[in-house]
């Protein structure tokens, strides 16, 4: 018998876990529109590299229990964000290695979700790996992107300046202890 060609933008998972399906590929880091929404302005996603990712389907049979549907998603990817500090281009690299649990409804992935350590979604009838693997590179992001050292050096006032303003300034505070000793600031 032949094997089953299965499609990641179109995948039966029901049938590909049942099997255990394996894909793998690549893609184009621009043909993930919300990822290529986060790239820096001067470093687009059509100039980084290709993203690498693999799915593998597997039935688990626990001891008393009920067979459970497994998908091992592993992806990785460079991007490059906004660095926030110099607000250069920084180059981050991006691994999703995980596995997701699916079960029957929302009601019972919602209950066991709360318990386990484990992802555990409801299964659909169809599932878009395009896009499943985008919401995992997207909540892989770092929050404040920034370089280790940044290229440039940061811009500061000179020493002397920040001096002189500090000097120049009026305590805040000297009203109110005036205030305090009886006196008028």
């Amino acid at each position: 018998m032949k094997p089953r060609a299965f499609v990641p933008e179109k995948l039966d998972l029901a049938v590909f876990i049942r099997e255990s399906g394996s894909l793998e590929g690549e893609w184009p880091a621009a043909s993930l529109q919300r990822l290529a929404d986060a790239a820096a302005p001067e470093a687009p996603a059509a100039g980084w590299p290709a993203l690498r990712w693999s799915l593998q389907g597997e039935v688990r049979q626990p001891k008393g229990g009920q067979a459970q549907a497994w998908l091992h998603v592993a992806c990785q990817a460079e991007v490059a964000l906004t660095c926030q500090r110099c607000l250069k281009p920084v180059t981050e690299a991006l691994a999703i290695d995980r596995w997701i649990r699916f079960v029957d409804t929302e009601a019972e992935a919602e209950a066991l979700d709360v318990d386990s350590d484990d992802d555990v979604l409801a299964l659909p009838r169809h599932l878009d790996a395009r896009e499943l693997i985008e919401d995992e590179l997207l909540l892989e992001l770092p929050l404040v992107p920034r370089h280790d050292a940044c290229p440039e050096p940061l811009p500061q006032a000179p020493d002397e300046e920040v001096v002189e303003a500090e000097e120049d300034r009026p305590n805040p505070f000297a009203k109110l202890a005036a205030l305090k000793r009886g006196g008028s600031a």
